[in-house]
């Protein structure tokens, strides 16, 4: 009896399911733990080697290559996702072969493709930024006149962590974009929006079933840093009542709108004017949501599990007052993350230290820390003394 063989018949014996999940970041990488805590077997299908979730890679291959996904697909029993970049076709490919895909095609091409989200946030009556699709200079520079002389354009399909957006005066400033889209082929437009007055930026992250239960954690606060998310405080300041109800509600109207299956993200403005503007939607557990490994009943990777799985969908309340979480940037400029340990666990023994295993790079996300407590100040003098260590 074969590897396989022999895997598959263990399985029957536990009767406990297989998870796949594409792409082998530091989401996959968290997922791993609960899933041991839930007896579940959980591989991965890993970009290349030595990944972050390399600790369950049991496939490494191109995400954008039908047969090699299909073939992971056949040893597990339900596929989900470390990122929403794994195009139409390979997820139609996997739907038609009559795998369980969570979050599906229909709902993943939202997350893919901002002008579709824009599109059908819009449709569902969901507050979201004046926005327009341009496709020449012409059409973004009269937006850019009737909006106050500056837009933020970004492009529809791959930006993250602030990449592939810019904030602009004049239509000249994206011209390369523009090139690159007449380059291509294949047609297609940018999509520009109002530079919203903001507060603050949220996030309320949700988790889906595929019968259709819901449920959500306390809605954040984020802070970025260089269009990267630095710090999240949960529950977010002075959130309680109005804020907490518009936040969840929006994100509930778009999981069923959408119909996304497993944790989600919605990042969220709030305006100088009181208003709740949805500003990009992540289909798979979000930076914003890293609090809750430590911060809440139920993590979100566990709930992810859950969630795919079609399980009953765990408490999703704070454990403490406050959570704090602090991306620990770039990394040691000397050294590894390990090399700190000794100075940081010994100053800080009430904190989380949780290690990517990548290595360091300027602004790459390599760890966070977690922090919890009564009093917000205190917990986030406690978690950025600590993340200090790091960086």
């Amino acid at each position: 009896m074969n590897w396989e063989s022999r895997q598959h018949h263990a399985r029957q014996e536990r009767h406990m399911p297989v998870v796949g999940v594409i792409g082998a970041g530091q989401l996959a990488r968290m997922m791993i733990p609960p899933a041991i805590n839930l007896g579940l077997d959980i591989r991965v299908l890993a970009e290349q080697e030595n990944m972050a979730a390399s600790l369950a890679a049991t496939q490494v291959g191109d995400y954008r290559d039908v047969d090699t996904v299909l073939e992971f697909a056949k040893t597990v029993d339900v596929i989900t996702f470390d990122h929403e970049h794994v195009p139409q076709p390979v997820l139609r490919a996997l739907v038609d072969a009559g795998h369980a895909v969570h979050p599906g095609p229909d709902a993943l091409r939202y997350a893919q493709d901002k002008i579709d989200m824009r599109e059908k946030l819009s449709e569902l009556g969901l507050p979201v930024p004046d926005w327009a699709r341009v496709e020449t200079e012409d059409d973004l520079q009269k937006f850019i006149a009737e909006h106050g002389g500056r837009a933020v354009v970004k492009t529809p399909r791959g930006g993250y962590d602030g990449k592939g957006v810019r904030v602009v005066s004049e239509a000249h400033e994206v011209t390369d974009w523009f090139t690159a889209l007449n380059e291509d082929g294949r047609g297609g437009a940018l999509l520009v929006e109002e530079l919203v007055e903001f507060r603050r930026e949220l996030a309320q992250l949700t988790a889906r079933r595929p019968s259709g239960p819901i449920a959500v954690w306390p809605v954040v606060e984020t802070v970025q840093k260089n269009g990267v998310c630095a710090e999240v405080f949960a529950p977010a300041p002075q959130s309680a009542g109005r804020v907490a109800e518009v936040a969840a509600q929006i994100a509930v109207d778009i999981a069923e709108g959408l119909g996304v299956t497993g944790v989600f993200a919605v990042e969220l403005f709030e305006t100088t004017d009181d208003r709740l503007l949805v500003n990009e939607l992540a289909m798979r557990p979000h930076n914003s949501g890293h609090w809750t490994q430590d911060g809440s009943t139920t993590s979100q990777f566990e709930q992810h599990l859950r969630a795919v799985l079609d399980l009953p969908l765990g408490a999703t309340g704070l454990r403490d007052e406050v959570a704090v979480m602090i991306n620990i940037l770039g990394g040691p400029a000397e050294g590894t993350v390990a090399d700190r340990y000794p100075a940081a666990l010994e100053k800080h023994p009430t904190v989380k230290v949780h290690n990517y295993a990548k290595q360091p790079r300027p602004g790459r996300k390599i760890g966070h820390i977690n922090a919890t407590g009564e009093t917000l100040d205190d917990v986030v003098f406690e978690a950025r003394e600590a993340a200090s260590h790091f960086e």
